[in-house]
């Protein structure tokens, strides 16, 4: 007797465990059972398992009967002319939805040219075995794994045309490339999701050398007479939004220039950009502290009923400035109502960002780095045909990460550009290399992709011949103009008196045990006291009761509430930290007593 259990639990028990799970296959072919139904058979523990449930991942295979695929050509033919549609096949039992669970008592067959009497399902296409961006990677199948899947999500954050109206959308933190282009190098995917509709990278001219060393570690070298050309250029956009709030009292926000007597007022200079009505004009440059959108608010806190006049010096200043470390132009002004009816201002900023050191490139395949080097167009090495590459990668990314499918697809883009076409690099379908090779040796170049290369700052002759070809690159939206971050003095938190924590506010750079160690290393002890002197405060501690003592500034006197006033009370040096986790052990009834010593 087998036992058969329905999403775990056990329903009952059964003779003929395989005939039962044959049955349930059967009646779900003939639409008879839900096609949601799975069936699981597992010999070694005697148990029939059906699944039901929601959360499942399942995947469409053609079921195959006596070695021939249930789907025909005549099935084709009437998809093709939309007699039948995709619930049709499923309805008559020609595909079926598998769980992992009945996929381990199936036998897939990879293409049809596999089949044999035994199996069970057969692919749709190979490549369907991917999701949408990984199905984007040329070559996919030369491989490893783990770089097929970075190359998938290195896709996800490259800049292109993410949209067709992004001129009149508000969304925060885009960007947009001025120049897409739709690979050379593609894949069937490209075209069932329209690629070139929302194109995201360029098709660059890549060497793979060595420079100078400046590609080292996943670096990159860019051409600077490509950057002039407008390569990777990208334009940045952000948005400011302001709203007119409601307060009880029937007191409003205001959107105007703020007057002179109002409480915060800032610097004259700040507003000068505003025109009458409180809000920055279209084109304007603006830099950091520059007043996007001038508005007022009423008092935070209304103590008596008096302070309820409206009279503006009672009012506080609350306009929408630039943020720290922002510059840009004013590209859009939007005046509409929210959901309440309220004003509301939007302003849309934007910056043109020209590659440079330090951001963020990838090609499709996870080989990802960032510009190490900007090279004159003149010093860089150049082909016997005068061609110099946009972009040089270094030789040391490749044995290890075993990403073949770079290469092949600089040998591909090499032969799609000579010859003007498209080249299909379908996972499992693509284009053979061997035809590649063939067509690259026609049109006068080696078929292995090498060129005789030259010098550029000397003239002379490479020793070694230089790999070089055509590939899509993308930029990614990882630059380092929203990175770049430094601070000297600058706010602190209310409660800790540490520097306050990120880049928008300021904030101060952490240093963690590694970055303690060089200092240490360096023997630079000064600046590790500085890093460490953050939240520096000077306490006076009763020696006999190693409490914090009372510093009376105003009779000018320091005393210890325990020991009385004749104890010893020295200043001590700490982190204001450590003096609240103090405060938080009295507050818990811990008697923290501190034992001091001379420091000499």
């Amino acid at each position: 007797m087998s036992e058969v259990y329905l999403e775990n639990k056990f329903v009952g028990s059964i003779d003929e465990p395989r005939l039962f799970v044959q049955k349930i296959k059967d009646e779900r072919r003939r639409g008879k059972m839900d096609s949601n139904v799975n069936v699981y058979f597992d010999s070694k523990r005697d148990v029939v398992e059906l699944y039901t449930g929601q959360g499942r991942a399942r995947r469409p295979l053609i079921v195959i009967k006596n070695g021939q695929p249930l789907l025909t050509e005549m099935h084709v033919r009437q998809l093709e002319k939309d007699e039948i549609n995709w619930s049709d096949l499923i309805s008559r039992g020609v595909i079926e939805y598998l769980d992992a669970a009945e996929e381990e008592n199936c036998f897939v067959a990879f293409v049809d040219t596999d089949l044999t009497s035994e199996h069970t399902h057969l692919e749709i296409a190979p490549v369907v075995m991917m999701g949408l961006a990984t199905s984007l990677v040329p070559y996919a199948n030369f491989n490893q794994s783990t770089r097929l899947n970075a190359g998938s999500k290195n896709q996800k954050q490259a800049l292109g045309m993410y949209v067709s109206n992004y001129a009149v959308r508000m969304d925060m933190d885009v960007n947009v490339l001025y120049e897409p282009q739709m690979p050379i190098v593609k894949t069937i995917m490209h075209d069932i999701s329209d690629f070139k509709r929302h194109p995201s990278g360029q098709n660059l001219v890549v060497a793979i050398m060595s420079y100078k060393g400046y590609n080292m570690e996943d670096a990159i070298i860019l051409n600077g007479g490509s950057i002039q050309r407008g390569l990777a250029r990208s334009t940045y956009f952000r948005p400011s939004v302001a709203e007119e709030l409601r307060y009880p009292g029937g007191m409003v926000d205001e959107v105007s220039i703020p007057d002179k007597d109002v409480k915060g007022y800032k610097a004259e200079n700040d507003y000068r950009l505003l025109e009458d009505d409180g809000i920055i004009s279209p084109e304007s440059h603006i830099s950091e502290g520059d007043v996007i959108i001038g508005k007022t608010s009423p008092p935070r806190f209304l103590s008596s009923l008096d302070e309820y006049s409206l009279d503006s010096n009672i009012r506080r200043e609350s306009s929408f400035t630039v943020k720290h470390g922002e510059t840009g132009v004013v590209d859009f002004v939007l005046l509409t109502e929210n959901s309440e009816g309220n004003k509301l201002v939007q302003v849309r900023l934007r910056e043109e960002r020209i590659p440079e050191i330090g951001d963020k490139f990838t090609s499709r395949h996870g080989q990802k780095g960032v510009i190490g080097l900007v090279v004159p167009e003149g010093d860089v090495p150049f082909s016997a045909q005068g061609m110099r590459p946009d972009l040089i990668f270094s030789p040391h990314g490749i044995p290890s990460r075993m990403t073949i499918s770079h290469l092949i697809e600089m040998v591909a883009g090499k032969v799609g550009s000579l010859s003007g076409r498209y080249v299909d690099g379908t996972a499992f379908d693509a284009e053979p290399e061997d035809k590649l090779r063939k067509e690259l040796l026609g049109l006068g170049f080696r078929d292995d992709g090498t060129e005789i290369m030259y010098n550029g700052e000397t003239g002379e002759q490479y020793e070694a011949k230089i790999f070089i070809g055509n590939m899509y690159y993308l930029k990614l939206k990882h630059m380092v103009a929203n990175k770049l971050h430094s601070r000297a003095r600058g706010p602190i938190q209310l409660l800790t008196r540490q520097p306050t924590e990120g880049r928008a506010k300021e904030g101060g750079l952490r240093l963690g045990e590694m970055e303690k160690d060089t200092f240490i290393a360096h023997g630079a002890s000064l600046l590790l006291k500085e890093r460490f002197d953050a939240d520096k405060t000077i306490l006076p501690i009763c020696e006999e009761s190693g409490l914090v003592a009372v510093d009376d500034q105003i009779r000018n006197r320091k005393y210890c509430p325990v020991a009385g006033d004749n104890s010893t009370i020295s200043d001590v040096e700490m982190s204001y930290a450590f003096k609240l986790m103090l405060d938080e052990l009295k507050a818990m009834c811990i008697y923290p007593k501190m034992i001091l010593k001379s420091k000499y």
